[in-house]
């Protein structure tokens, strides 16, 4: 940390330990104060992209499915059981007896009405991989339904498993995404009692969550969930008991606040990189450019400066606990001499100007990207935005260069890397019909020894020709009250629901 950083959090929390009364108010009051640096976006789960919003909206809502991962399996949510009828469709036996948030009854309608809207492309799903191996969803009776696939699909059960959340039919069919949004309705543990969007966002526990839920058992009350900027900030309010519960804290930071507060670090499925636009008659285009700059970023300091604790650099795109990813692939170790002479084989050796976009990642380690580039004569102009923003840019093709993170949904499996980025979908700009096919096997495939190898050979092809520059894998540092009990997940989903008092 800084001189200037370390006398900022000194000087907020004196501030307010002066001020500010301890955590045990809201321990009495059984409320939970939590705070993110980043505004949650509109809480319909499938429009959103940022872990702040889905945090929430998983809260409020329910899959059919629910994933252990303490065990690594599946367990019934909505849905009582099911089971494959045929290669490629899949019946669930509803739950009985389920209320919505709003006191109308779960039924089979509800499903029928929220998968069948969201896997049509013109609803505009954030991720369409997500949705677009849904082909049919038939209602066989009040509480059974049928999905039949548009496509075989690896990742069927895992999206089903709490990311493809179900609304109710009435009021999502009368409103729309605009109106769960505006007013979210599910059948989760904890419903939305007040938000001012962007800003404040007050959950209570709900009273009637079914019995059986996976999410059961939650025993705090009352959850109110800011956006604050300013970390000092966080981390005064944090000390001063105005806070129970901050995350994503930088190292040095964590350091300085573990003697005053619990400070939890987990790692987490989440990956950096650079992708990279190929457009023809830019320096991009000639993948000795590409293979340059994988040379001529220090990526393993930049690991040390700014990520610590568990994170790596990567080899290969993808993170290496997931299924699939194949580690035996070409590395690029940190040598700016031989950046400079690809630079000049490429006819470069006076360097060029590379646009690059970042979202989702701090200023610094973009900057510290920037300042290894120019060693070697590459001038990196950063524009730093949003990310729905810079994603947006991203595949418009308005840049040749994006530097963000990309988290697979929280889950162990390459099928919510890769085949977002190489198997031809709105982030792939390479459309590389190679991958495509490898990438298409491989989600389709039942059989992991066919997957594996599949890719395996698209994980070779994309480092052989540089197409991304891994960066590293993530770890995040937890702020927490004293009187908390909370346990993190690698994917970066936080359970309140399972949180209590100690």
């Amino acid at each position: 940390m800084s001189k200037t950083s370390r006398l900022l959090l000194s000087s907020a929390a004196a501030l307010l330990l002066a001020s500010a009364s301890p955590a045990l108010a809201d321990k009495a009051s059984n409320t939970l104060n939590v705070a993110f640096s980043a505004e949650p976006e509109p809480l319909d789960t499938y429009k959103i992209a940022g872990r702040e919003g889905l945090i929430l909206a998983r809260h409020v809502y329910d899959g059919l499915l629910y994933k252990d991962l303490e065990s690594g399996t599946f367990k019934p949510a909505l849905a009582e059981s099911w089971e494959q009828t045929g290669p490629l469709t899949m019946e669930f036996t509803l739950r009985k007896g389920v209320k919505f948030h709003n006191g109308a009854d779960f039924t089979a309608d509800d499903v029928v009405a929220t998968l069948g809207a969201v896997s049509d492309p013109a609803y505009g799903t954030r991720y369409a991989i997500s949705v677009d191996w849904i082909g049919k969803v038939e209602k066989l009776d009040s509480h059974k339904v049928r999905i039949t696939m548009a496509k075989p699909f690896a990742g069927a059960i895992e999206m089903l498993a709490d990311a493809l959340p179900i609304y109710p039919q009435a009021e999502f069919a009368a409103t729309g995404s605009e109106g769960m949004a505006r007013n979210p309705v599910g059948t989760g543990p904890y419903r939305l009692v007040e938000q001012e969007p962007g800003v404040r966002y007050v959950l209570e526990r709900f009273a009637d969550h079914y019995a059986g839920s996976p999410k059961s058992g939650a025993t705090i009350d009352r959850i109110v969930v800011r956006t604050i900027p300013e970390m000092n900030t966080q981390y005064a309010e944090l000390m001063s008991g105005a806070l129970d519960w901050i995350w994503r804290i930088p190292p040095d930071q964590a350091a300085q606040l573990e003697s005053r507060v619990q400070v939890v670090s987990a790692p987490i499925i989440r990956i950096s990189f650079v992708n990279f636009a190929l457009q023809d008659g830019t320096p991009l285009a000639d993948k000795r450019v590409r293979q340059a700059i994988l040379h001529a970023v220090n990526r393993q300091a930049i690991v040390d400066a700014f990520a610590g604790g568990a994170s790596e650099v990567l080899k290969a795109a993808c993170n290496p606990v997931q299924f699939g990813c194949a580690q035996d692939v070409t590395t690029y170790e940190y040598a700016p001499e031989k950046a400079k002479a690809l630079l000049a084989e490429a006819g470069l050796a006076d360097g060029f100007t590379l646009p690059m976009v970042f979202a989702a990642m701090p200023r610094p380690v973009a900057e510290a990207v920037a300042a290894d580039l120019a060693k070697v004569g590459i001038t990196l102009q950063l524009d730093e935005l949003q990310y729905a923003a810079g994603v947006g840019k991203w595949r418009e093709g308005q840049v040749p260069a994006f530097f963000s993170n990309w988290g697979s949904y929280g889950i162990g499996d390459v099928v919510f890397t890769l085949s977002n980025f190489f198997g031809g979908g709105a982030d792939d700009l390479l459309k590389d019909p190679e991958l495509t096919e490898w990438l298409t096997l491989a989600d389709t495939s039942t059989d992991p020894a066919v997957r594996q190898e599949a890719y395996a050979k698209a994980l070779k092809k994309i480092a052989d020709e540089a197409l991304w520059m891994p960066m590293y894998g993530f770890n995040v540092n937890y702020g927490l009250s004293n009187d908390l009990s909370f346990t993190p997940h690698p994917d970066e989903f936080a359970r309140f629901w399972q949180a209590s008092w100690k």
